[in-house]
C-alpha cells in the first residue's frame, strides 16, 4: 500500500506514511465538522419532540447543551491541530526532502542529462514543480481522500437511519462525479498543454538573457520580443482555456448536487404525507442536507486540482526513473596512466564521436589530443574522467575500469580547467579555494602566483578579497581563465586535464602558463586539447585525431616528419 501511493504520489517512504497519517486526520476532521449537524440534532430531538408529542418532555437543560457544546469545540480544535501537523508541516518537510533528494540525484547524474536540458528546464522542475506539489498536497490532496471517506461513511450512518430520505439526497453525488472523471482525459491534455506552454516561455526569456549580446549586437531585439509576445500568448490562451474548461466542468457538477435537496424536499415531503417518516426526521435531513453537499463541492475542485498535479508528479517520477552513476568508493590507483581500449561513444544513437579509439597517457608525460573541430579532443577528455559513460571498450585509470569507480571517488584524482570557465559571485580567494576547501590563504596565493594571477589580483581593490562578480563580470576573458588553471593547480592532482586551457591567453601569458605547468607535471598524468601547435610544443606524445578516429600517434618531431594531418596543422598556423 505504502509502496503505491510513494509511486502515484512521488513521495518519499516517510513522506508516504505522513501522507496516510494526513488523509486519516483530515478525514476525523471532515467527520469532526459534521458534530455541529449532530449538536443540532440532538438539540432539536430533546426540544421539539415534546412539541410534537405533548406526551413527551425535555430531558436537559440549557446548561448540558452549553456543555456538549463546549466539549464539540474542543475536539473539533484538538482534531484540527493534528490535522495540520499531519498535512501541512508534514508536506512542507517533504517538499524540503525532495529539493534535497532531486539535488542528490542532479549531482550524480550522467553530464549526458544536462547537455540534453537546459537552465530553465531544471530550475522549474526544482522550483515550479515542487512548489506546485508543495501546495497542492498541504490543501488538496489529503483533504481529496478524505472527503470521500468522510462522505461514505456519513452516507453509511444515514441510509441505515432512512434509506429513502439518504437515496434522495446522494442520488446526484456519482452522477456529478462522472461529469468530471468522463471529461478528465481533457482536462489533462489541456493542463499538459499549458504546462508545457508555460515552459517553453521560461526557455525563452532564460535564452533572451544568455544571448542578449548576441540579440542587441544583430538588432534581433523586435524578433526576439515578437516570439517572446507569440508564446505568451500561447500561455495564456491555454491558461484560460484549461481554467474555463475545469471551471464550468467543476461548477456544473456542483450545481447538480442543488437538485439533492431539491429531491430531498419532495421525497420528504410525499414519505411525510404517507406517514413513512415523522416531522423530525424530515428536518433532520433537511438541515444535514444543507451541510453534506459542502465536502463534496471540496471533493469536485480537490480532484480538478490532482489532475493538474499529475503532470509534475509524472516529471518527478521521470526524474527519479533516470540512471545515474554509480560505483566503488574504494578507490586505490597503482599507477596514474589513462588508458583507452577500443572506446566507442556516441552522445545519441545515429551520432558516432568516437570509433575504436585506443591510446594510452602515461604518468610522468604530457599526452596532447589534437585535431580538427569536431573530431571529438575534448570528448575524449571527459570521457577519460567519466563525464559519461561509453557505449563499448574500457577506460582504465592505474589498470582498473573507471566505470565501476564512483564519479566523485574518481575526480579526486582529477584536476580540470576547461575552455568554458565558471566562476561564482564571491572573492577571487573563494574562487581560487575550490580547488581545495582546506588551503591556506598563502597556498592560494602560491598557486595565484603560479598561474600569473598575482598580477592583476594585487591592483583590485580589495586585493584576494575583492568579489568578482556573477561569473567573474568584472575580469577579462584571460584573468577568468587564470583564475580557474590557479583553482586546478591548487588541487594538485595527480591528473590534469587541460581543455583549451589557454586559449583566452596572450602569447606572453600563455608562454608563463606553460612554464607553471611544466614545474607541475612532475610524476603526473597531463592530457591537453589544444589547438595551438605552440601550447602543446613539448607534449611527450601527440594525438591526432579525425572523424573520431585516431589518425596519427607520435612525438611532435616524429609527425612534423610524416607530412601528415599534424604537418599540415602546423605549416597552417605557421603561414596564419
Amino acid at each position: 500500500m505504502l509502496d503505491m501511493i510513494r509511486q502515484r504520489f512521488a513521495l518519499s517512504v516517510k513522506g508516504a506514511k505522513d501522507f496516510c497519517k494526513g488523509v486519516f486526520f483530515t478525514t476525523l476532521l471532515d467527520i469532526a465538522l459534521m458534530l455541529p449537524a449532530v449538536f443540532t440534532f440532538v438539540f432539536l430531538e430533546d426540544y421539539l419532540r415534546p412539541i410534537l408529542n405533548p406526551s413527551g418532555s425535555v430531558i436537559h437543560g440549557i446548561a448540558y447543551y452549553i456543555v456538549l457544546a463546549l466539549i464539540f469545540m474542543l475536539v473539533m480544535y484538538v482534531i484540527a491541530l493534528w490535522q495540520y501537523q499531519s498535512t501541512f508541516t508534514s508536506v512542507y518537510e517533504e517538499s524540503a526532502n525532495r529539493r534535497i533528494s532531486l539535488a542528490e540525484k542532479l549531482r550524480k547524474l550522467p553530464l549526458a542529462f544536462f547537455g540534453e536540458k537546459n537552465l530553465s528546464d531544471l530550475t522549474s522542475t526544482i522550483m515550479d514543480d515542487c512548489t506546485d506539489l508543495e501546495h497542492t498536497f498541504s490543501h488538496a490532496v489529503p483533504q481529496l481522500f478524505a472527503s470521500i471517506i468522510s462522505i461514505i461513511l456519513i452516507a453509511i450512518g444515514m441510509f441505515f437511519y432512512n434509506w429513502q430520505l439518504s437515496l434522495a439526497l446522494f442520488w446526484v453525488v456519482p452522477l456529478a462525479f462522472a461529469i468530471l472523471l468522463i471529461a478528465k482525459k481533457k482536462i489533462r491534455k489541456d493542463f499538459g498543454d499549458n504546462y508545457l506552454d508555460k515552459r517553453n516561455v521560461s526557455e525563452h526569456i532564460q535564452e533572451g538573457l544568455e544571448a542578449v549580446q548576441e540579440i542587441k549586437s544583430y538588432n534581433q531585439e523586435a524578433d526576439y520580443l515578437g516570439k517572446l509576445d507569440e508564446k505568451i500568448k500561447k500561455y495564456e490562451k491555454s491558461q484560460t482555456t484549461g481554467e474555463l474548461m475545469t471551471g464550468v466542468l467543476v461548477n456544473g457538477a456542483q450545481s447538480l448536487l442543488k437538485l439533492g435537496l431539491a429531491s430531498v424536499i419532495i421525497v420528504g415531503a410525499k414519505l411525510l404525507a404517507t406517514g413513512d417518516v415523522d416531522l423530525f426526521t424530515y428536518l433532520i435531513f433537511m438541515v444535514i442536507g444543507s451541510r453534506i453537499y459542502a465536502p463534496v463541492s471540496e471533493v469536485f475542485n480537490n480532484l480538478a486540482a490532482l489532475f493538474y498535479l499529475d503532470i509534475r508528479i509524472n516529471r518527478m517520477n521521470e526524474m527519479e526513473a533516470l540512471p545515474i552513476q554509480q560505483g566503488n568508493t574504494d578507490f586505490n590507483p597503482s599507477d596514474y596512466n589513462i588508458e583507452f581500449n577500443d572506446v566507442t561513444f556516441s552522445y545519441e544513437s545515429g551520432k558516432q564521436i568516437l570509433k575504436d579509439i585506443s591510446f594510452t597517457a602515461r604518468q610522468g608525460e604530457i599526452t596532447a589530443l589534437v585535431g580538427p573541430s569536431g573530431s571529438g579532443k575534448s570528448t575524449a577528455a571527459k570521457l577519460a574522467a567519466r563525464f559519461w559513460d561509453i557505449q563499448s571498450g574500457k577506460i582504465l585509470l592505474g589498470k582498473q575500469d573507471i566505470s565501476l569507480v564512483e564519479p566523485e571517488t574518481l575526480l579526486k584524482n582529477y584536476s580540470v580547467v576547461f575552455q568554458d570557465v565558471v566562476l561564482f559571485n564571491a572573492s577571487v580567494m573563494d574562487n581560487i579555494r575550490i580547488g581545495r576547501r582546506d588551503a591556506s590563504d598563502e597556498e592560494v596565493m602560491c598557486a595565484a602566483q603560479l598561474a600569473q594571477c598575482d598580477e592583476f589580483v594585487r591592483k583590485m581593490p580589495q586585493g584576494y578579497q575583492t568579489v568578482i562578480g556573477e561569473n567573474g563580470e568584472t575580469l577579462s576573458g584571460g584573468e577568468r581563465q587564470r583564475v580557474s588553471i590557479a583553482r586546478a593547480l591548487l588541487k594538485d592532482a595527480p591528473i590534469v586535464l587541460l581543455d583549451e586551457a589557454t586559449a583566452s591567453l596572450d602569447v606572453e601569458n600563455e608562454t608563463k602558463i606553460q612554464t607553471a605547468i611544466s614545474e607541475l607535471v612532475r610524476n603526473k598524468t597531463v592530457l591537453i586539447i589544444a589547438h595551438r601547435m605552440r601550447t602543446i610544443a613539448n607534449a611527450d606524445k601527440i594525438i591526432v585525431l579525425d572523424n573520431g578516429s585516431i589518425a596519427e600517434m607520435g612525438t611532435p618531431d616524429d609527425l612534423k616528419n610524416k607530412n601528415g594531418i599534424f604537418s599540415q596543422m602546423v605549416e597552417k598556423q605557421m603561414a596564419t
